[in-house]
This record gives C-alpha cells, structure tokens and sequence, in this order.
C-alpha cells in the first residue's frame, strides 16, 4: 500500500473517530474546525455579574464625588485666607490668587490697586454687560415685547432655562441674562434686535469704544467664545458705567427672579453669591466662567456707613468661591485702609 492510500485511510479513520467519540454529523467531520457547541447561561449568573458592575459602578461615583467635595472643600478654605505681601515700598498689599485684579472708584478714575489689571483676558460671561448696554441702548426697546426662542438660541448654549418655543418677554431675557447669566438669553436679544445677530456684535465693539475701552473687543453677545477680550481695569469702568442705568443695576442687585415659560413656572437664582448672601452691599455685578477665562466676577459695592463705591474686578480665580472671596477680601482691605490710614477719605488712597 503506497504513501497516498495510507493517507486517505488515516483521514477516514480518524473521521470515523470524531463521529463516534464527539457525535458530530458525517458530512462536519472533515472539516478544518469543528462548530463549537452553543453555551446556555445561568440567568442567575448573569443576574449576579450585572449586580457586581452596579455596584463597582456606584462606587467609582461615590469616590469621585467625594474626591470633588474634598477638593471643593480645600478651595473653600483656602480662598477663606486673604494672603499680603510687601510692595516695592514695604507696604503691606494683597497678594491674590487670581491672575489679575482691580480696585477703582468710579468717581475719580483713580486706580486704588491693581494687579495685571492692563492684561488683555477672556472674560466669560462678564461679556453680558455689554449685552444688556446695547439692549437697553436702544431708546425704542420694548421689555413687555413677546419673544419665541429658536433652536439656534439654545444650541450648545451650556447654560440656559429656556427650550425652542418658549415665549418670554424682552424684560424677562434680560432678568436671565444677568441674573442667570442665560446664554440662550443673550442670542435672543441680539437675534431681536434692531441690528441682527451679526449686526448686535458689531454694535458692541462700537459701544466698547465709545466707551474707551481700549483693551475690550467681543465676538458673541454672550460670552461663550474665547475671543471675548477685555482687561480688569475695562471691566472695572464697565461695571461702574451700567451701575448708572437703574434698569440694568436693579436687575443685577437680585438674587432671584420667577417668570413663567413653557407651561410652567421658572425660578432663575443668581450666579453672584455676593447678591444671595448679603454680607456686602452690591450696586451692580456680573461673573463670568469658561475654561479659558477662569472664574470672575466684576462688581461695585458700596462701602459701609453711606461710604462711597468702588469697583472691584477679578479675573482668572482659580475656583467659583475664590472669586467672592478674593473680591471681599480686596474690598475689606481697603475699607479699612481708608478708615484707619486715610480717615475716610477715599480719593487719597495709594496706588499699588
């Protein structure tokens, strides 16, 4: 018997083989890899794995939220803590954590303090400002005016309270504009306006100039883009101009506004938790957050005892709740700088 039949004799044999040990079919047993037989699990098995990855699953959540209410809770103590330094002079002066800073008074245009206050930033929703200026610009404005919200407002609008198809007043977008720093609100009142949503841009900038504001220049009414620029020093002139106008002021001194919308009731609270807590007396405000601009907040606040106002800016905190404290503590700083060193006398204090 050659080499060939011992072969075809080994394959047949060995077929044979696996038809009687593995019980497969006849025609199957030549083939290079035989069909696995199909797995039936246990229900309860796979009832028990499910409840294993739940588990893991809450657990990893559990951990980082408490990693984030540990970390939260470190920023909060330690922006509690003003930190002095000494100045060129030897005089004791803040040293902030943010990346720029800005203590004015709106009555001379005096500088009291400064830190970067000239550097060109992001500012965030602080662009909000300027929006309401514009809106409120416009001699014909009509704030009980319905407006129906588009799609387009509320695309990607990161923080909103309204849906396509609301209709709210113009008074109403302008309560959520500064008080809930709404981006869907602000691309509705430039999308209503007079110029367009293009046009409103434009108009800004123009305001900003007329303004003097050298370093400021927007891109979206709403403070979304990176490319909203402005300095502390432009915000700080800023926020002390629309103080004047009783319309926006009003607005921005409160901590909660209700409206109806949509079939239901909306309770917007305000972003500037110097407003909800009470513990200085604020004329005007506004915060701004994006990653690129960090957490700011531009305010006026009144000194106590019929004192006269300054505005304090910061920009580029490094927390939410460094912001507020970091703007109390420039304001309690030089309160009591001006008591205890200069009387009262607010025109009189040193630069830094």
């Amino acid at each position: 018997m050659n080499d060939v039949k011992l072969f075809s004799l080994a394959r047949v044999l060995c077929a044979l083989v696996v038809v009687a040990v593995v019980g497969i079919p006849a025609e199957s047993a030549g083939t290079t890899t035989p069909k696995r037989s199909s797995v039936t699990r246990n229900p309860t098995t796979q009832k028990l794995s499910l409840t294993k990855k739940n588990v893991s699953a809450k657990r990893t959540r559990a951990s980082r939220a408490r990693a984030t209410q540990a970390q939260r809770a470190r920023q909060l103590q330690e922006a509690r803590q003003p930190r002095f330094k000494f100045d060129s002079s030897g005089a004791l002066v803040p040293d902030i954590r943010a990346e720029a800073a800005i203590i004015y008074d709106p009555r001379t245009g005096q500088v009291l303090w400064e830190q970067n206050s000239g550097d060109r930033r992001s500012i965030a929703s602080i662009t909000k400002v300027m929006t309401a200026t514009v809106v409120l610009d416009d001699e014909n404005v009509d704030l009980t005016a319905p407006v129906v919200i588009e799609r387009s407002d509320v695309r990607a609008a990161s923080t909103t309270y309204l849906r396509a198809g609301y209709k709210v007043s113009k008074g109403d977008l302008l309560h959520l504009l500064l008080i809930g720093s709404d981006n869907a609100a602000a691309r509705a009142l430039a999308r209503t306006s007079p110029y367009g949503s293009e046009g409103f841009v434009t108009r800004m900038n123009e305001k900003a100039a007329e303004l003097g504001l050298e370093s400021t220049s927007y891109v979206d009414p709403s403070g979304l883009f990176n490319a909203n620029l402005s300095s502390a020093y432009d915000m700080a002139r800023l926020i002390s101009y629309v103080s004047g106008n009783e319309r926006i002021a009003s607005i921005m001194q409160k901590p909660t506004y209700t409206l109806p919308a949509g079939g239901r009731t909306i309770t917007v609270r305000s972003t500037n938790q110097l407003v909800k807590t009470g513990d200085v007396d604020v004329q005007a405000g506004k915060t701004g957050f994006i990653r690129a601009a960090g957490y700011c907040l531009a305010t006026l606040l009144k000194r106590p005892q019929g004192g006269s106002e300054v505005a304090v800016v910061v920009l580029g905190a490094k927390s939410n709740a460094g912001r507020f404290w970091e703007t109390r503590h420039l304001f309690k700083w030089f309160s009591e700088k001006a008591e205890s060193v200069l009387g009262g006398t607010v025109e009189a204090a040193s630069q830094n």
